[in-house]
């Protein structure tokens, strides 16, 4: 138990964790629940953070036709990140490199297709917007012959024309990024665990582009 405590205030006081037991070892009491009162915000404001990340991870996974599948989509996901170093070098493997791009985030989402919407991870750099999906896809270039590929998408953030944030109006828990291009093909994201921040950073992303 002093052990998940003490890892739990390394989390929020984001202090090293060998400091908080040498300190509990020789701090007297009085001073202890003095330092334990000033971190009392501190695990308020990161409780509220942790019910909306816990919402947004609901609302990422209900969205699978199977909520097993898209948790272990996720799983998958984290596999790939550990042997592979990061999304940073996942995209690049995936996608290539550009001379003079510089990768900026990613997101856990859907892509809505004609087919139902698939689970994947959107990229953001400074020149591309791109969207891979977790798993290959079954498809038939020809009758009995089925082929797996994973579902991609990129563009240029210069070829973006606009940007459009919304909610399912009987449901504001759903909500969605349209990407419009400026040849009038559209996107539609859903699904995000952090919606907020992809909405941020694809906004930024193309206000750069145009500045």
């Amino acid at each position: 138990m002093f052990a998940f405590f003490c890892f739990a205030l390394k989390l929020f006081v984001n202090i090293p964790l060998w400091m908080l037991i040498l300190f509990f070892c020789i701090c007297p009491t009085d001073k202890m629940r003095e330092v334990l009162d000033r971190c009392g915000k501190r695990f308020e404001d990161c409780s509220k953070m942790v019910d909306a990340a816990a919402d947004g991870v609901w609302n990422h996974l209900k969205l699978s036709s199977c909520v097993t599948d898209a948790a272990m989509a996720r799983l998958h996901q984290g596999t790939k990140l550990l042997t592979e170093g990061g999304y940073k070098k996942v995209f690049q493997q995936t996608f290539g490199l550009v001379d003079g791009d510089k990768y900026l985030d990613s997101f856990a989402c859907y892509l809505s297709t004609s087919s139902g919407p698939v689970n994947g991870t959107l990229y953001i750099s400074t020149k591309r917007v791109a969207f891979c999906s977790e798993f290959p896809l079954c498809y038939y270039p020809s009758p009995g012959q089925p082929q797996w590929i994973h579902y991609k998408v990129v563009t240029a953030v210069d070829q973006l024309g606009k940007i459009n944030a919304s909610s399912n109006l009987m449901d504001p828990s759903q909500k969605y990024i349209q990407v419009i291009t400026r040849d009038s093909h559209e996107f539609w994201f859903m699904g995000f665990i952090s919606y907020y921040k992809a909405v941020k950073t694809l906004t930024d992303a193309l206000q750069r582009s145009r500045a």
